[in-house]
């Protein structure tokens, strides 16, 4: 357990949109993790990437769309649009958004020389977040991938548990944030915590 060193890495916010939290695609856990994802956007003083589910009307006709036909993220409409709270706590420097065309074929080999850790947050995690966290590590093996477990939100909690599971053996750090006492850790949350 110690000190984040906040000056020390990127984070990289995984499609909190509108469509994975309240729209077609709704989760009542990515709900829970809107405030705690603003607290930490609030005190991050190092470089901050959101992702953005991208789509278009044709969605339906690719492959992801013939394995998961629900329209989503259809660029420039509002399930496409970053949550509102999460949208004004990125009003700030250091902020980049990418539009992610392909779930999994986002290219991050320029992200390897910006900072040393690059930690993760976001939805859903048993998709986007393991996607682009494994995308990660194979173009920088280098650098400390990092995610905050309680700061996912899968499309299941079962689905949730075993990506995180993946990723720990795809030698990605696990962690835990918590936002009142400054700190993370690899410990699991006890009742009552």
């Amino acid at each position: 357990m110690g000190k984040r060193n906040l000056e020390k890495g990127t984070l990289v916010i995984i499609d909190m949109q509108n469509d994975f939290i309240t729209g077609s695609l709704a989760n009542p856990e990515a709900e829970k993790i809107i405030d705690p994802i603003c607290e930490l956007i609030k005190e991050w003083k190092g470089n901050i990437i959101a992702t953005r589910d991208t789509h278009h009307y044709n969605y339906l006709k690719t492959t992801e769309g013939k394995k998961l036909p629900v329209e989503h993220c259809i660029e420039e409409t509002v399930g496409w649009c970053i949550e509102d709270r999460i949208m004004r706590a990125l009003n700030r420097p250091r902020v980049d958004f990418v539009d992610k065309h392909d779930t999994f074929a986002l290219d991050w080999s320029y992200i390897g020389d910006l900072n040393r850790n690059i930690y993760l947050v976001g939805t859903c995690t048993d998709i986007c977040v393991i996607s682009n966290a494994l995308a990660l590590k194979t173009a920088c093996p280098n650098q400390n991938i990092i995610v905050y477990e309680n700061l996912c939100a899968g499309t299941t909690l079962e689905k949730h548990r075993a990506a995180i599971e993946v990723m720990k053996s795809c030698q990605i750090d696990i962690e835990l944030y918590k936002p009142e006492i400054g700190i993370r850790t690899n410990k699991p949350l006890m009742k009552g915590e």
